[in-house]
């Protein structure tokens, strides 16, 4: 696959073991939502690495001295319904005052392209850095049409976090959108002929909600 300037790939060991567990068919459903959750928040630490800080005044048991802090009302988490929900929490982990607007997307049987149902957002979330989460980037249409959504709304500064992609869902992501960076945990090898991830892990929301 091309590589990209604004696509970050996860190597860590410990995000590969938890993905060997929640590719497993007998996982079930309450230790795939929690393992969706920490991989998320493994993934939020690195992913928060440029947010902007700012100076504050504490008082140590000692002295007064100038620390950093991420602005207040400063984060918003917006995860693509129904099976984004499943990483909210994990970023929650790391920024637990974060806003959480939602988008609903649906995808098409016949054409696997992405229809919008659904969009409430934070107040003022064009001011924010935006989190757009969705476990599984397959053909990349929701993720892309999600993006447009939120640029349509004033939002200028988004990172978007998937867990498990395709090569050609995360190669028209990031050409769609170069300003985004792209997190993803594991790149999967491709899709089969139903647009489902391979070897994947099923679908992520009937794994996380118990609907299969």
């Amino acid at each position: 696959m091309k590589k990209y300037d604004n696509v970050f790939i996860f190597d860590h060991p410990l995000i590969k073991h938890k993905i060997a567990i929640l590719r497993d068919k007998n996982t079930g459903m309450k230790q795939f939502r929690e393992l969706i959750e920490e991989i998320t928040t493994i993934m939020t630490y690195e992913s928060m690495r440029d947010v902007e800080l700012v100076p504050v005044q504490v008082e140590t048991p000692l002295e007064v001295t100038t620390q950093y802090k991420v602005r207040e009302e400063s984060i918003a988490i917006v995860p693509i319904l129904r099976a984004g929900l499943g990483m909210v929490n994990g970023v929650h982990r790391v920024f637990p005052t974060a806003k959480v607007g939602h988008i609903g997307m649906y995808r098409d049987e016949q054409t696997l392209e992405p229809k919008e149902y659904y969009c409430k957002l934070p107040q003022g979330i064009e001011d924010k850095t935006v989190f757009l989460v969705d476990p599984m980037l397959a053909t990349g249409g929701s993720a892309v049409d999600a993006l447009n959504a939120l640029k349509k709304r004033g939002c200028t500064k988004i990172k978007f976090m998937a867990i498990i992609a395709a090569p050609c869902g995360l190669e028209r992501v990031a050409t769609a959108h170069p300003d985004v960076t792209v997190y993803v945990s594991t790149l999967d090898r491709q899709l089969n002929e139903n647009g489902y991830i391979l070897p994947g892990l099923g679908d992520a929301g009937d794994r996380l909600f118990g609907t299969k």
